[in-house]
Formats: structure tokens, C-alpha cells, sequence
């Protein structure tokens, strides 16, 4: 079993779906508004919990989602 390398990643994809972002227009938001290079590859990685994600880049994800950072870390509870 391939061990987790984040823990945020399917909080990300979850309100990314919910506000009708692809993971293409999410990596170009990133890159605009806070000068945050991702590929749509890298969204893919984050998602699927393949690839860390850095403090900076958590913080800019949480930005453009509109999304509290401590929830993508620690959900509901």
C-alpha cells in the first residue's frame, strides 16, 4: 500500500468540485493571484494524496477555494 503524502488533498478536490473549478482553471489561479506554479498534474498528485503539499501552496489553495487552511488540514472535526 502506497503510504499518503498529504492529508488535505481530498477536502481540495472536494470544494474544487463543488465550486465547479477544473483542476487546469484551479492551476491558473494559483499562478495569477498568487504567483503559485502548479500544473494541472501537480492539482492531480495533491488530490490523490501522491505529492506534499507546501505550506505556501496550502495557504494559496485555501485562498482561491475560499476555504478555512485548518479545515483542509483537519476537516469537520
Amino acid at each position: 500500500m502506497e503510504k499518503k503524502q498529504n492529508i488535505s488533498g481530498l477536502r481540495i478536490r472536494q470544494v474544487r468540485l463543488q465550486l465547479g473549478l477544473d483542476q487546469v482553471e484551479l492551476a491558473a489561479a494559483l499562478n495569477v493571484d498568487y504567483e503559485v506554479k502548479l500544473e494541472q498534474s501537480d492539482i492531480s498528485e495533491i488530490e490523490r494524496q501522491v505529492r506534499c503539499v507546501k505550506d505556501y501552496e496550502l495557504d494559496a489553495i485555501s485562498r482561491v477555494l475560499d476555504i478555512d487552511p485548518i479545515w483542509l488540514l483537519r476537516g469537520d472535526s
